[in-house]
Formats: structure tokens, C-alpha cells, sequence
């Protein structure tokens, strides 16, 4: 993959880091801000994505094939491979696409609350779609979505911390480092409540994790 497709330091997993066609105009993981998609592109990809993930509900991901989405999507086979390389391509796209819309949600509604992240929205969709997240872990692409968020929400993080104006005095390589503990710490979070069978609710769950947060930070 060539440097200037990724401006942001977001680390793919090793299994996806394959090279991008030379002629390829676009690359399914690039960070939605990046991309320049008109209307009939991000219609495009919506349509795919939401193929694939219906398509993983219903059967393993290994057996989905892109002729399964191309039906199920109404996308022709040249349009598809316009924009991804293969259905691995196509859910990393959809994966990136959430993570980056709901890491930079609160800084991008300008939320005056102190959450540095939405914890409440995220554990309310992935506990619905709690299909789905079973779905990528017997596939082995849970670990994939969770290297992926890491960094978003390490970002995310970062950012809503600089934003809040309490740690002006925190030099900005240990704000990173602050906001990649904080990040992982999170995602360990996620993974206890889903592992446990969700028995708290989502809102206890966002308080939980402030709590945490700016208790540490004091």
C-alpha cells in the first residue's frame, strides 16, 4: 500500500495490509473524512456494506462470496471492484466508517458534557447488533475490529481531552499515551459487559467509564 493513501496512523491488521492496484482511483480504508465521495459513491458503498452485513447475519462470513453481495446489492461486479479489492476490503470499510463516526462524534456536535467518549451510544448499537459481534468473533474478525477501534478511539480520546481545557499542563506525547490506556481500557470494557451478558445498561455503563477516567486523571 503506498504512504499517501493513510494520513492518519491508523494500523490495519497484518491480513489486510495487502497492496493497492495502481489504477484503483479509491481505497476502501481510507478514513471516511478522507474520502471525496460523491452521492452516487457513498450510495454505492451503503449499499454494499449493508449487502455484506445482512449477508454475515444470516450465514458464515466464509461462505459469503461477492457474487452474494453483488446479488443482494444490486451493484454490478465492475463497480465493486472499482472501490475494494475483496469482501475482507468491504468490511474493514464498514468497520472504519462507524469507528471514525463515533470516535469524533462528540467533538463534532461540539457536546459540552465531560465524556470524552460516547459510551452509551456505542454499547447501545453493538448490544444490539450483539448478532453480529458474536458473527465477528467465530469468524476470527472480532480481533480485527478491535484493532482498528483502538486506535479511532485513542484518537477520539485525545482529542475530546485537549478540547476540555483540564489538562493544559499535560505535555501532548503523554496526552497520547493517556489517551491510548484510555482507549484500551475501554475496549476491555466493552468486552467484560458483551462477555457477561450485557447486564448493566448502557448508561451505567458510560458512567462507569468516566468515573474511571477522571478519577485517574485527578
Amino acid at each position: 500500500m503506498s504512504k499517501n493513501v493513510r494520513t492518519k496512523a491508523t494500523t490495519l491488521p497484518a491480513r489486510f495490509a495487502k497492496p493497492m492496484p495502481q489504477n484503483s482511483p479509491l481505497s476502501a480504508v481510507e478514513p471516511l473524512s478522507m474520502r471525496t465521495a460523491d452521492a452516487r459513491v457513498r450510495r454505492t458503498r451503503m449499499q454494499l456494506g449493508t449487502a455484506l452485513l445482512n449477508l454475515i447475519i444470516e450465514k458464515p462470513i466464509n461462505d459469503v462470496t461477492v457474487q452474494d453481495i453483488l446479488d443482494r446489492s444490486g451493484v454490478g461486479r465492475s463497480t465493486f471492484y472499482l472501490h475494494y479489492r475483496d469482501k475482507d476490503d468491504l468490511l474493514v470499510s464498514q468497520l472504519e466508517t462507524f469507528l471514525e463516526t463515533i470516535s469524533n462524534s462528540l467533538s463534532d456536535r461540539k457536546d459540552k458534557s465531560h465524556r470524552v467518549m460516547p459510551v452509551a451510544e456505542l454499547f447501545a448499537h453493538i448490544g444490539n447488533q450483539n448478532k453480529l459481534y458474536r458473527v465477528l468473533s467465530d469468524s476470527g474478525h472480532l480481533k480485527d475490529f478491535f484493532e482498528l477501534a483502538e486506535g479511532f478511539f485513542a484518537r477520539g480520546i485525545e482529542r475530546r481531552l485537549t478540547e476540555s481545557g483540564k489538562l493544559t499542563k499535560v505535555p501532548q506525547r503523554e496526552l497520547a499515551a493517556r489517551a491510548s490506556a484510555l482507549s484500551g481500557s475501554l475496549l476491555s470494557l466493552l468486552r467484560w459487559w458483551l462477555d457477561r451478558g450485557e447486564k448493566e445498561s448502557p448508561e451505567e455503563m458510560d458512567r462507569m467509564f468516566h468515573r474511571m477516567l477522571w478519577t485517574g486523571l485527578q
